[in-house]
């Protein structure tokens, strides 16, 4: 029933915190960045990631996902604007080649004209 201060002391901690300090000094052991006789246990706030700057990273995900959404509908929008005026193009060629070819027409027409009115000219001055 009597529990000893440094018993206390250690169920104060959370568990996972304690198997992280313990993780941390054995990955430190393993790549011989401390010697076997000289090792410390770290004091928890050195080793223990501080909650409140995790929140940030979140945020920080968050408008990175934003932004790469907004790229996305960008470049869509884009690549839709350029189909328009692919689009547009084409038909304005079209246009023009029906437009040169009704030119021609015009052009025929106002000779077979011209050729029928001097034919009307000469059947009616030969009647005269």
């Amino acid at each position: 029933m009597n529990r000893s201060s440094q018993d206390t002391g250690s169920r104060s901690i959370p568990e996972d915190r304690k198997l992280y300090v313990v993780d941390s000094i054995n990955d430190l052991n393993r790549l011989n960045l401390c010697p076997a006789g000289s090792q410390q246990l770290f004091p928890l706030e050195e080793k223990i990631p501080d909650v409140g700057a995790n929140s940030g990273n979140g945020s920080h995900s968050l408008f990175l996902l934003g932004l790469i959404i907004v790229l996305i509908v960008s470049l869509a929008l884009v690549s839709f604007v350029i189909f328009l005026i692919v689009q547009t193009g084409n038909k304005m060629e079209d246009v023009s080649r029906r437009l040169a070819a009704e030119g021609k027409d015009i052009d025929d027409l106002k000779k077979i004209n011209s050729i029928i009115v001097k034919r009307l000219n000469q059947l009616d001055s030969e009647e005269n």
